[in-house]
């Protein structure tokens, strides 16, 4: 029974209360607030909370009985028979509301939710429900959620935080990105970013009022010889380039770190999926090579699953300090339910079992999306890690080509041309080989070849 519903009386307005009453209550099945089967609070009962008689509540069920939309039962109270039909939802203009439902999507940078063994899922949710509600939130980030990390990027990313620098729980690494373009910098303030290069640590920026500047990349990753002078941060994806793949070596690296130290900048470096490597080790972080001008972002999204919405941020102590006061100040703190459920997962070593089934689970995918392409004589670029490979055409319109013909056949593409700042310089497709079933993968792959090889009329046939 629904004693709440929502029912506003207008005493001045000229209908009747009981038509009131009554059209308020046709609104309610037909929003879903009231549900077919539904017990109505007796006449009496919501009469009370109206403030009025119970002959204007009668009235109104009187009214709704005659129309055939409630019905009583006999010593058990008075019920929703049926619902009027509900207006059509409201579309975009010009078309649906989502026009890409119901494409196979082959974008990139979703995670493998097929690989998350169902059991330590939820033996990791039923442990994190057990602990208390909280009154107050840690802006620093669950105790125990800074410590499982801390391991995890020791034993997994070599870095050893907590030494010389600090662990923040965030939101994500764009939530991450807002926060220390809000904590050190301010508007107006250049930051560096590779181009092409992951859009939504560029909305991040510029909603803080930072002014984005491109850089180019090579198959070392960022030119550190491009960046232009007077930035105060440079963010970059050295051990996986979003988008295009390639990992940032060890020369590039030192220089990126040389440059920072000579100029006062600071380094953002997103290891958004640092994790997945298949052929060898990773290079170094950045972060463990110089944690003095090195912040440190990582993620859950697109190694576990998106449902946790939690990330961290590794930075020295004034740094971290910095970022701290800005929560403080902004009464802002990341939720602690996913880091919860993060660290129940780490802590019955189902995070480290997880990663390991990553790494036998994705690359079958990678080669399956590898062989399609090759069959077609189409080359991919970037490393062997990741969930993502690149598939270079020769132009904007050979891209556009590919994309509208893959739509055309049911899968979505992403074009390389949207993910970048200045000239576009770069084009073809980035295709994500995780998020989609296997079966979903076969039957999309082979379709994206297809239109991909049709766009590029310069390959042998």
């Amino acid at each position: 029974m629904l004693d709440d519903l929502p029912i506003p009386l207008d005493r001045t307005a000229p209908e009747p209360l009981s038509v009131q009453v009554a059209d308020a209550l046709r609104a309610a099945a037909t929003g879903g607030v009231l549900r077919v089967g539904e017990r109505l609070p007796s006449s009496r009962t919501l009469a009370q909370r109206l403030g009025v008689s119970r002959a204007v509540v009668s009235t109104a069920y009187d009214q709704l009985h005659a129309e055939g939309w409630i019905a009583g039962r006999r010593g058990s109270g008075t019920y929703l028979r049926t619902a009027p039909a509900a207006a059509p939802p409201r579309t975009a203009p010009g078309g649906d509301t989502d026009p890409d439902a119901g494409l196979l999507d082959l974008g990139p940078g979703a995670p493998c939710a097929d690989a998350v063994d169902p059991a330590a899922w939820r033996r990791a949710w039923r442990a994190a429900g057990d602990q208390p509600a909280d009154a107050r939130k840690d802006r620093a980030g669950e105790p125990a959620f800074r410590v499982a990390v801390a391991e995890h990027l020791l034993r997994h990313r070599g870095l050893a935080a907590g030494t010389a620098s600090v662990v923040l729980a965030t939101a994500g690494t764009s939530a991450g990105v807002g926060e220390l373009a809000s904590a050190l910098l301010r508007p107006g303030d250049t930051v560096a970013i590779e181009d092409p290069g992951y859009q939504r640590a560029v909305g991040a920026l510029r909603a803080a009022g930072i002014r984005v500047l491109p850089v180019p990349v090579d198959a070392d990753g960022l030119r550190v010889d491009l960046i232009p002078a007077g930035v105060r941060a440079v963010y970059c994806t050295p051990a996986h380039q979003f988008p295009l793949g390639a990992r940032m070596q060890a020369a590039r690296r030192v220089e990126l770190i040389e440059f920072a130290r000579a100029t006062g900048c600071f380094v953002i470096e997103d290891d958004y999926d640092g994790e997945l490597r298949y052929d060898t080790a990773p290079l170094p972080l950045l972060a463990a090579m110089a944690p003095d001008v090195v912040v440190h972002l990582g993620t859950t999204s697109k190694i576990i699953a998106t449902t946790l919405g939690v990330g961290w941020l590794v930075a020295g102590p004034e740094i971290a300090d910095a970022v701290l006061a800005h929560r403080a100040d902004t009464g802002t703190a990341p939720s602690p339910a996913g880091q919860r459920v993060l660290s129940e997962f780490a802590r019955h070593g189902d995070l480290a079992r997880h990663l390991r089934r990553l790494r036998r689970v994705v690359p079958p995918r990678r080669a399956l999306v590898v062989d399609a392409l090759a069959r077609h004589g189409l080359p991919v670029v970037g490393d062997d890690a990741g969930s993502h490979v690149v598939v270079e055409l020769p132009d904007v319109a050979a891209e556009q080509r590919a994309i509208a013909a893959a739509r055309a056949r049911g899968v979505l593409l992403d074009g390389l041309a949207r993910h970048h700042l200045g000239a576009e310089y770069r084009f073809g497709v980035a295709i994500g080989y995780t998020a989609p079933s296997r079966a979903e993968l076969a039957a999309a792959v082979p379709i994206a070849a297809d239109c991909l090889a049709a766009a590029r009329p310069d390959l042998p046939r």
